[in-house]
């Protein structure tokens, strides 16, 4: 029996968990060796655990509990998370419509290079990640492959974009915090929302490393480190949560008032595992700042829209399980959150399903089909068809 019945459902956050080989099909040699050093020493795992865990899913005794256990499996240990051929059986005892896939690890360690000065390795680990992304959706059309863009190089970014569509990518993730050297509007990268627009796939942002925005004194308090709560790469505690819709809120008020959106007007875009409560508010703010600035700047005299109105156009967002789900959605309107599961992230808890029909379950049903259906078949356009 399904986890979710009775409903189309539509999941805007799945994973890959990556184990040390993960680029040894696609990556260069540089880049499988600097893959492979990443586990050392960082994850608190028997030295034996990624030797051991591709034999343990083919046991008998774990394929006997895959239903009974699919939800409790977390990270690794999840059915179908680093298998290709198990995650068809996952989807299936999951129940849902369609799965957008984003990288695990290497969404942290793009994050990082797009702010260091090693472009060559930047591009060379979004190449490799994107053809194993594609890859691994690549049997069951289920399974829609998100393919990373950095913009750390205006030139390179435009190829990364045009090489993931022509190899498949249903939807193009770019990094939610300003590129080192220039706008995340740079006129320039008009060319890749031009490719993106056109191929009818959104622009995605995705939480990577949680406090890559704060200062990094921030944790130097005199008392013990503060442990997160899965051990994972994300490091992700209060106070990373209190910080982290200050990336997407940067990267789109860049994109609405310098004007990206209002050029691409059928250009998507899509908020993924950053939150939900910050939306409301974050859209009386570009308002404000329209009032208060349209006389003297240009850029917004220009706009054809409220800068609010782009957001309830063009960008869907999905609210974490713990978060007001209702709440948010009676803020800023049905059009723009969406469901998903976060599988098999160990923060996507046992039963978000559970968590959100509780909280829209007095919403009507259209406002629910919205949410679990409609918004997400409206942002990927003519990539889900």
């Amino acid at each position: 029996m399904p986890y979710i019945e009775n409903r189309i459902v539509h999941d805007a956050d799945a994973h890959t968990m990556e184990l040390p080989n993960w680029y040894d099909e696609f990556g260069t040699i540089r880049v499988q060796e600097a893959f492979r050093e990443r586990f050392k020493g960082t994850k608190g795992l028997a030295h034996t655990y990624f030797d051991d865990i591709t034999d343990i899913h083919l046991e008998k005794s774990y394929r006997d509990l895959n239903e009974k256990e699919l939800m409790a499996r977390k990270n690794y240990d999840a059915l179908g998370s680093f298998n290709k051929t198990d995650r068809t059986e996952a989807l299936d005892l999951l129940g849902v419509k369609t799965q957008l896939i984003f990288p695990t690890s290497p969404n942290v360690w793009l994050e990082s290079l797009e702010h260091s000065d090693d472009v060559e390795l930047l591009y060379e680990v979004a190449a490799a990640t994107n053809r194993k992304q594609i890859d691994f959706c690549s049997q069951d059309n289920r399974l829609l492959p998100v393919a990373y863009v950095p913009l750390s190089d205006l030139a390179k970014a435009n190829d990364t974009a045009k090489d993931a569509l022509k190899m498949g990518a249903k939807a193009l993730l770019i990094p939610w915090a300003c590129p080192k050297r220039h706008s995340t509007s740079h006129i320039e990268l008009d060319k890749v929302w031009a490719q993106a627009e056109e191929a009818g796939v959104p622009i995605l942002f995705h939480v990577g490393t949680a406090d890559f925005v704060m200062p990094k004194a921030h944790s130097i308090n005199g008392m013990p480190k503060v442990k997160d709560f899965h051990g994972g790469e994300e490091n992700f505690r209060s106070i990373s949560y209190m910080a982290i819709s200050s990336g997407p809120m940067q990267a789109l008020s860049l994109l609405i008032l310098d004007g990206v959106l209002d050029r691409f007007p059928s250009l998507m875009f899509g908020v993924i595992e950053l939150g939900s409560v910050w939306v409301p508010g974050f859209m009386r703010q570009l308002d404000s700042a329209y009032e208060a600035f349209a006389r003297h700047e240009e850029r917004l005299q220009q706009l054809s829209l409220k800068p609010s109105e782009y957001i309830s156009r063009q960008v869907r967002v999905t609210p974490y399980p713990t978060e007001p789900t209702d709440w948010v959605i009676e803020q800023a309107g049905s059009d723009i959150f969406m469901f998903s599961s976060d599988y098999p992230h160990v923060e996507g808890g046992r039963n978000p399903m559970g968590r959100f029909e509780k909280a829209t379950s007095h919403l009507n049903k259209t406002e629910q089909d919205k949410f679990y259906r409609k918004n997400f078949e409206d942002m990927m356009g003519s990539a889900f068809k």
